[in-house]
C-alpha cells in the first residue's frame, strides 16, 4: 500500500475510532451493539492503546461476549499484543475468519505490527537468524529475507543470518519512513534467545 493511502486510510481509522466512541457514550442505557464493540475494539488494538482496550473488554456486558465469537476473537489478538508475543498477533489475526466490518481493520493491524517489528528489529540487531527474523515480521523466510535485501540489507546464505543495516530510509517493502536512531545496535546474540530479546526491547521501548 503506497504511503499516501496508508496515511488516508489512518485518518478513517481514527475517523472511525471517534464514531465508535460517541455510538457507544450516545448507546440507549449505556450498552451499545456487538458492532459498535468490536470496531471500537479492534480500532484500539490498531492504536495500540492497550488500556482503553481493556478498559472496554471488561466493561462489555458478558451476556454480548459470550453470544459474539468475533469480540473473543479480537481480544485474543489483543491479548497477544499484551504479551508482546509478535508471532502470536500474526497466528491469532490468520486464526479467525473476520467479517467485513472487522476484517479491513485487523488487515491494518497485521500490517503495522509488521512493521514495528521490522523497525524493532533494524535498531535492534547488527544480524539475526533469518527464521526468528520472519517469525517475528509474520512472512515466510524467502519473502522476509528478498524483502530486507531490496532494502539494502545483507544476507548470509551459510549462516542463514540476516544483518540490518542502519534505519532512517524509506522502508517500500514495509510501506513506512522509519526515522533516524542514535542508539546503540544490541550485538549478536545467542539463536534462542533472539525472540525473547526482540519482545524485552519492546518493552524497553514501551516504557
Amino acid at each position: 500500500m503506497p504511503v499516501a493511502v496508508m496515511a488516508e486510510s489512518s485518518v478513517s481509522f481514527r475517523r472511525l475510532l471517534e464514531q465508535c466512541e460517541t455510538q457507544e457514550l450516545e448507546a440507549p442505557g449505556g450498552i451499545a451493539t456487538p458492532l459498535v464493540y468490536g470496531q471500537l475494539l479492534a480500532l484500539y488494538l490498531l492504536h495500540n492503546d492497550m488500556n482503553n482496550a481493556r478498559y472496554l473488554w471488561k466493561r462489555i456486558p458478558p451476556a454480548i461476549k459470550s453470544a459474539n465469537a468475533e469480540l473473543g476473537a479480537v481480544w485474543s489478538v489483543g491479548q497477544r499484543i499484551w504479551q508482546r508475543d509478535f508471532p502470536g498477533i500474526y497466528t491469532a489475526i490468520s486464526a479467525h475468519q473476520w467479517s467485513e466490518t472487522i476484517q479491513p481493520i485487523m488487515e491494518a493491524l497485521r500490517d503495522a505490527t509488521r512493521r514495528r517489528a521490522f523497525g524493532l528489529v533494524s535498531q535492534a540487531y547488527t544480524s539475526i537468524v533469518a527464521d526468528d527474523f520472519a517469525a517475528f515480521v509474520g512472512l515466510p523466510v524467502e519473502e522476509a529475507v528478498k524483502g530486507v535485501l531490496e532494502q539494502g540489507w545483507q544476507a548470509d546464505f551459510a549462516t542463514r543470518m540476516v544483518m540490518p543495516k542502519k534505519p532512517g530510509v524509506l522502508e517500500a517493502s514495509f510501506n513506512r519512513f522509519i526515522p533516524s536512531s542514535e542508539s546503540t545496535p544490541v550485538p549478536p546474540i545467542p539463536n534462542e534467545q533472539q525472540l525473547a530479546r526482540l519482545t524485552d526491547y519492546v518493552a524497553f521501548l514501551e516504557n
